[in-house]
């Protein structure tokens, strides 16, 4: 009996750990690197027509990922570069505004670039539809076969944290979809939104949905990359963040999201602070958004895992 019993604890091991989501990691935050990791995913893009969504950074925030370190990148996978417009004021709301950051920004200079909502929108499905009913994107969105989620981790002034989950939902969103989900479904368009926010863990949850949404899109053809540098509490839609205080880490990489962004918020929650790494106001803003919940949802409605593997590429 005894046998049976330790054999049967053997196989729930094996089989809790071959149900962990890889998540690849490397300290080396340079353009070889990015390449490196994409290629470690096994999950090519020969073939397709490759959107690459980043965030092209709001006039005067100089934390947004910079054109020479992704260029290498986007080269391989033969990538346009995809944005929307925000829904906020700022250098990003109109498209003349924007594509003159995209300019000034350098990234028209690497790639083609498009602004996947100037000539409108579209609803593709949500699976969870206990808030928004489906995701309003860009109209452009179906030009494109296959997604690289190329998201800059740092903090945000009401997701909390900004990583591969809300870069797939507020990032690929186009203005009235990012109204759509920060009212958790009461608004379609950007005219009253900031008096029409939802609660919190609505909110939240609107994000997971439309992920997952952007998700089930692309099916197979999407992989995720976080880049843990110029770490501050502010998203690059911020145009006057607070100081980065935290050092940067590294690039993680996976085809499970929410096994990514749960990476990246442990490597953070267990860092130790010391000179030149001050971690405390990070963390905080995480914890005082509940910016977790976002991760917690995303796996509960399906679209990944928390339980990871970390590999690390540079051993």
């Amino acid at each position: 009996m005894k046998k049976i019993f330790l054999f049967a604890c053997a196989v729930f091991i094996m089989l809790s750990a071959s149900a962990q989501s890889k998540v690849y990691m490397t300290r080396d935050i340079t353009p070889e690197a990015l390449v490196k990791l994409y290629k470690a995913l096994g999950r090519p893009a020969d073939g397709h027509r490759v959107a690459v969504k980043i965030s092209t950074g709001e006039a005067g925030n100089p934390n947004y990922l910079k054109p020479t370190l992704i260029k290498n990148l986007v080269d391989s996978v033969h990538g346009t570069i995809v944005e929307c417009n925000t829904a906020y004021g700022g250098k990003r709301n109109s498209f003349e505004a924007h594509w003159q950051t995209v300019h000034e920004h350098g990234f028209d200079s690497i790639a083609p670039v498009d602004l996947m909502d100037e000539e409108g929108q579209m609803k593709i499905p949500v699976r969870d539809r206990r808030h928004i009913k489906y995701d309003i994107v860009g109209s452009h969105l179906p030009r494109y076969t296959y997604m690289v989620n190329l998201a800059h981790f740092k903090g945000h002034p009401m997701g909390g944290y900004g990583g591969v989950l809300k870069n797939a939902s507020i990032g690929v969103a186009s203005a009235d979809g990012k109204a759509y989900i920060h009212t958790g479904g009461k608004l379609e368009t950007v005219e009253g939104i900031w008096q029409n926010i939802a609660e919190q863990d609505v909110f939240l949850e609107s994000m997971a949905a439309a992920a997952q949404g952007v998700a089930d899109y692309f099916g197979e053809n999407i992989i995720y990359i976080n880049v843990m540098n110029n770490m501050s509490v502010d998203c690059d839609c911020v145009a006057h963040p607070e100081e980065v205080k935290v050092a940067d880490y590294g690039i993680l990489a996976s085809t499970d999201p929410v096994a990514l962004d749960k990476a990246c918020c442990d490597i953070i929650f267990n860092m130790t602070a010391s000179e030149g790494n001050d971690i405390a106001p990070l963390k905080e803003r995480i914890n005082s958004r509940h910016g977790l919940h976002t991760i917690d949802h995303a796996e509960a409605i399906g679209l990944g895992s928390t339980q990871y593997e970390i590999i690390d590429l540079d051993k």
